[in-house]
């Protein structure tokens, strides 16, 4: 694991974490319900963000584990880290989150997160760090504008967000109408779930799927490329 084994992890402010991720990520983007963030040291330099909090939609997902209380899981929603971090890093410094958690935050079971196989990957990481995959889908709602602008397909509408809504769609057309004006494409890919059970005794409602299952649906990719499990390790 080599120079990997000398990363400090620990928590670090919301702006912080916020300017790093804008900075690092591929999409650019905060998830406005993050809070708790934590920084991947190298030398006392900063290379490397995980932000932790609420699923945006707690009363469906809590119900992938069974009897989880409110309050008892969190999601691990953005994670960027700079070329200044070795290989293995991001392994390593889940890890180290995952017991910082767990020592500080006794009421957190398990956490869940995402990877987006429509622009970046499929979720090597997680399955690196003990994580098991829930659901690999087809993700047909992400869209990308004329000016090369990408977002959820919900965002067309003001509840959505009123920002992008009164730039994209000011005349409040619908997004069929909006799609054959030739306004936006459809981004092809997967989502893929992953959960990881902090607490070893929580059962997952939902069937755990062998990673095969990934290239049997074709949905691998790493680094934004398609490109299948069994490539990767040819």
């Amino acid at each position: 694991m080599g120079k990997a084994k000398q990363i400090i992890v620990k928590p670090i402010n919301s702006k912080a974490a916020r300017e790093f991720v804008k900075k690092n990520h591929y999409s650019g983007k905060v998830v406005q319900n993050s809070n708790l963030h934590f920084g991947c040291f190298l030398n006392e330099v900063l290379g490397g963000v995980m932000q932790f909090g609420s699923s945006l939609d707690k009363s469906k997902v809590r119900g992938l584990v069974q009897n989880t209380g409110w309050n008892e899981f969190l999601e691990l929603n953005r994670m960027a880290f700079s070329d200044l971090l070795p290989r293995n890093s991001e392994s390593r410094c889940i890890a180290i989150a995952i017991k910082l958690i767990k020592k500080h935050y006794p009421h957190i079971k398990w956490i869940i997160s995402f990877a987006d196989g429509c622009q970046c990957g499929d979720g090597a990481i997680y399955r690196a760090s003990g994580f098991v995959l829930t659901s690999c889908k087809e993700n047909n709602r992400l869209i990308q504008f004329k000016d090369g602008h990408i977002t959820h397909a919900i965002n067309l509408c003001y509840r959505g967000s009123p920002i992008i809504y009164k730039k994209y769609n000011p005349n409040n057309l619908t997004e069929n109408q909006l799609f054959k004006n030739k306004e936006f494409i459809y981004i092809k890919g997967f989502q893929l779930r992953y959960i990881y059970l902090i607490d070893k005794t929580c059962k997952i409602t939902v069937p755990i799927l062998p990673f095969s299952k990934i290239d049997e649906l074709n949905a691998g990719m790493y680094k934004g490329e398609k490109i299948s499990l069994k490539d990767r390790r040819a």
